[in-house]
């Protein structure tokens, strides 16, 4: 099998990581069947997304940096997404990705990073500057299910109706109470299922809320920093929790009733200890931030995301499909501004910022197509067939990619001049104001279309 540009013997080579085909891959059908059904067998074992979150005063301005990597099956799209602010009727229903739900009387603008097959999203953040991002997480409880919402459902829903970090914990968790969360979360006919950790921010503040099944548990953290990967990481500080948490726990015998209650040491796999232990892209994402303690800003949380060495830029069968990064300020006269690549691996994309202004326009050049009641996804049984999700951003970011796995010195003349457009855009939304929001209508698709420009000269 051919190596990926990191050396190792993975099932993706950067060709198809990118996903040009698998001839100019070098990989053949029987193996690439062979590897795909691997893929399947071992249920993609915990290993994939990292969620972090800055609040003075680790931070290096009176603002709270949130940040997420999205892992996800190396061939898969994601895209960028903006949905205004809308008014429903009542009894008017909402398709999720596999189920209906009550709507709403009113939602509020987001911006989306979501894979492009599913309704929901992996991470995003709303008028209101609340951010949200999810992991995934196994446990004693079994997240094998029937079709529900799925966690990146549970992410738009709680960007949609909730003001607060706290709200979206309360909109997330009573959903989840009514509804249930299960079903596949990939674009294959493999049966890959998972729990949900989300990390939610706003001006004020962050929460963290990790489940299994219908039970969950809450912490909220009002300082410092943070950081989520793939394992529950809440122990004895829990601000809100399931009613009958505790109770089921004990009934199932993971706790006895007496001792003090862990919910990471009660519902995981794995001891606190395990998930604390050297080597892991918890730990190593943990260090990251520590590092910077008192002087995190979007430039060292971006660093962050472009980490390989730690594993939170992830390459092989998963790998980082979209980046996000958002500085809100606690300030609420300030603008908030978030980043999003919508290319996979931030090493090699460009973070484009959106601000939330009235009138704002659809993110087009990041919007996959949309195949509507003919999606396979839809149709049951589903994922027989896998259409071509590919939006402009990704088919120019494809190519330039391709050209720099394949040509050193100019793939390097490539990064600097990506790194260069960034910089002068974070250096234009420090001084940015709402004053004049016409001007900011277009603010994401301009730095796409300056993106796209410099790749056409690539």
């Amino acid at each position: 099998m051919k190596p990926c540009a990191n050396g190792t013997n993975t099932f993706v080579n950067c060709d198809l990581r990118h996903g040009i085909g698998q001839k100019q891959a070098g990989i053949e059908t029987d193996t690439y069947l062979f590897w795909r059904n691997r893929y399947c067998e071992m249920k993609m074992l915990p290993s994939s997304c990292d969620t972090f979150v800055a609040l003075p005063p680790s931070t290096e301005k009176p603002c709270i940096i949130f940040g997420k990597n999205s892992d996800r099956p190396c061939d898969e799209v994601q895209e960028v997404v903006y949905f205004p602010a809308k008014d429903y009727a009542a009894e008017e229903k909402v398709e999720c990705t596999y189920i209906e739900i009550e709507q709403v009387a009113h939602t509020y603008a987001v911006v989306l990073s979501k894979p492009a097959w599913l309704w929901g999203a992996e991470m995003g953040a709303n008028e209101h500057q609340v951010c949200i991002g999810n992991e995934a997480v196994w446990g004693r409880e079994s997240a094998d299910g029937e079709e529900a919402l799925l966690g990146m459902d549970l992410v738009r829903l709680g960007l949609e109706r909730a003001n607060t970090a706290e709200k979206a914990v309360d909109v997330i968790t009573e959903l989840l109470e009514k509804y249930g969360q299960g079903g596949s979360c990939m674009e294959d006919e493999c049966n890959f299922t998972y729990h949900n950790s989300f990390l939610i921010s706003d001006r004020v503040e962050a929460w963290l809320l990790e489940t299994a099944g219908k039970y969950w548990a809450a912490e909220r953290i009002q300082a410092g920093h943070r950081n989520i990967s793939n394992q529950y990481c809440i122990t004895t500080k829990i601000d809100k929790e399931h009613p009958g948490m505790r109770e089921y726990a004990k009934s199932k015998g993971w706790w006895d009733g007496k001792t003090e209650f862990n919910f990471a040491t009660v519902y995981s796999y794995l001891t606190t200890a395990r998930i604390e232990s050297a080597g892991s892209r918890y730990c190593e994402g943990k260090k990251l931030l520590e590092q910077s303690s008192g002087h995190i800003t979007a430039e060292v949380m971006m660093q962050i995301l472009r980490d390989k060495d730690s594993g939170i830029n992830m390459e092989g069968m998963f790998m980082t499909t979209g980046s996000m990064v958002s500085v809100i300020p606690t300030n609420p006269a300030l603008p908030a501004v978030h980043y999003f690549t919508g290319t996979p691996d931030p090493q090699r994309s460009v973070f484009k910022p959106f601000i939330f202004v009235e009138n704002a326009h659809l993110l087009k050049e990041t919007s996959s197509p949309s195949f509507g009641p003919d999606d396979p996804v839809k149709k049951k049984p589903r994922f027989q067939s896998k259409p071509d999700r590919k939006h402009p951003l990704f088919v120019k970011h494809e190519l330039v990619a391709a050209i720099i796995d394949a040509h050193k010195d100019r793939g390097q003349k490539i990064i600097e001049s990506m790194r260069q457009l960034e910089k002068e855009s974070l250096k234009e939304m420090e001084g940015v104001s709402v004053d004049e929001p016409d001007l900011l209508v277009d603010l994401f698709f301009l730095s796409v279309q300056k993106e796209m420009s410099l790749y056409s000269k690539s």
